[in-house]
């Protein structure tokens, strides 16, 4: 870029048509912002303005060159390099575009990638967290572009790192998913109405449904007779079901029916216990396609958990993996200050002790 100045009283030269004012300036008794590209119509009411000119003194403006960028141009591009699925963007507003979410679902964001973004000057990439649970309209990311232009090769060079991310950071959208329910404890009354309303609700808040939800006895038999019918489609749930959620199995214990069960059908267990608070009672398990998440207690999903940043991403498609659970870790200590992160049904919920 090179820099130019407009003298009070002189007409300004032609060939500033499309120079950028670097700061705002008054006009006429009126702002203009800075970043504006000056017009035709802008440089002669320049000459005839002399609050433009505080001082007397020239105004001072910014002319593009050969290899320069503006700053809303880039900022446009590399926005369209960084986003991914479930995204629309908003803007150029002061050289910053904002990618919007159009799906309810789940952030995904390339952090490496987003690093080696941010170590280019004068570029500028912010996003929410990864594994964030995001609703239609909800902001997502930010592209701001520093000075009034950028050297195209600059630009060339993020979009590069951007594509081979593949992309920077996208929304996986909730995907309508049929849930099972295996319960092994006892509960009757008020405490199981508050136990079917509690999961109901988490399941159809993430644009799922419950297929159903079964009752068994703590015996291997019994239960491994309901992962059965539920994962192969069989009895009340007709098609198999995508993810069974259960309640009442021992997590430490590996004599639990629950393990003895997945374990005689085939399956086996991801994990137990997930790396974030509270949560460590957690397991993850697969029979066949369909993923098993397990909670101790049917009391535990009226409540705050790792589960409800665990059961977003299963129900946006990620699969029941090492991987998945693995990326719990970073955020893990969900404090009432971390609730942002979770769905919005789980953001007042009470946190288990311990």
């Amino acid at each position: 870029m090179r820099l130019e100045r407009i003298v009070p009283g002189r007409a300004p030269d032609v060939e500033l048509v499309g120079a950028v004012l670097p700061r705002d300036v008054t006009v006429g008794g009126r702002r203009w912002a800075k970043g504006r590209r000056l017009t035709d119509d802008d440089l002669a009411r320049l000459a005839e303005a002399p609050d433009a000119f505080p001082g007397g003194h020239p105004l001072a403006v910014l002319l593009l060159e050969p290899g320069d960028v503006h700053e809303d141009e880039a900022a446009a591009r590399l926005a369209a390099a960084v986003a991914g699925g479930g995204l629309t963007t908003r803007g150029p507003t002061q050289s910053r575009v904002d990618l919007v979410a159009t799906e309810d679902g789940v952030v995904h964001v390339r952090t490496a990638a987003l690093e080696r973004l941010n170590r280019i000057d004068p570029l500028e990439v912010f996003t929410v967290f990864d594994g964030q649970v995001v609703e239609t309209g909800a902001l997502v990311a930010s592209i701001k572009i520093a000075p009034h232009f950028v050297a195209e090769t600059i630009l060339d060079e993020a979009e590069s790192i951007a594509r081979r991310a593949r992309p920077v950071v996208r929304v996986a959208p909730f995907v309508p998913s049929r849930v099972g329910v295996i319960v092994s404890e006892r509960i009757s009354g008020a405490a199981r109405e508050r136990f079917e309303r509690s999961v109901r609700e988490k399941v159809e808040r993430l644009g799922s449904s419950i297929v159903a939800i079964t009752y068994v006895s703590d015996a291997p038999a019994a239960v491994e007779g309901a992962i059965a019918a539920l994962s192969r489609g069989r009895g009340r749930g007709r098609g198999r079901a995508t993810l069974i959620l259960t309640a009442g199995a021992r997590s430490t214990d590996p004599s639990d029916p629950f393990f003895v069960a997945i374990d005689a059908l085939g399956g086996s267990i991801v994990r137990r216990g997930v790396p974030a608070h509270p949560g460590s009672m957690l397991w993850l398990a697969r029979v066949g396609r369909t993923a098993i998440l397990g909670l101790p207690t049917c009391g535990a999903y009226s409540k705050a958990t790792a589960a409800d940043l665990l059961l977003p991403r299963l129900l946006s498609g990620e699969p029941a993996s090492p991987r998945t659970v693995a990326r719990l870790g970073h955020g893990g200590i969900l404090t009432r200050d971390m609730r942002f992160r979770f769905p919005s049904y789980a953001r007042e919920l009470e946190a288990p002790e311990g």
